[in-house]
């Protein structure tokens, strides 16, 4: 029987989770989309922690085109990583195809000064 969309992302999500684990030197970006919002963040696997967190749900997050919102969400999480101090990261898709919103938000990500 075929697996239906959310199992299929939940199997890849699996199988690239077994290969990509963020530290305190290099933590993990990790970005969850549903259909109207989009949630990014930080976290630190050896302790559990997430260090920095950013959504499309925040109060000064730019309107406009899903994708917009997207671009502006990295850029604000970027802003948020690098005052804290985290400059590198590891990206963790979290089993969405790397298109669209989840593209724009590394980009995004990427212009405000996070490098992975």
């Amino acid at each position: 029987m075929a697996l239906s969309k959310v199992e299929k992302r939940q199997r890849i999500k699996r199988r690239v989770r077994r290969n990509i684990f963020g530290t305190a030197e290099k933590p993990r970006l990790t970005v969850y989309r549903s259909n109207k919002e989009i949630y990014a963040q930080i976290i630190d696997d050896l302790t559990g922690a997430t260090i920095v967190s950013a959504s499309s749900r925040e109060k000064g997050t730019a309107t406009g085109t899903k994708t917009e919102v997207s671009t502006a969400v990295g850029k604000a999480l970027a802003e948020k990583a690098i005052a804290k101090g985290v400059e590198t990261v590891v990206f963790d898709r979290n089993g969405f195809v790397y298109h669209g919103r989840i593209k724009a938000l590394a980009d995004g990500a990427r212009e405000g000064g996070l490098k992975f």
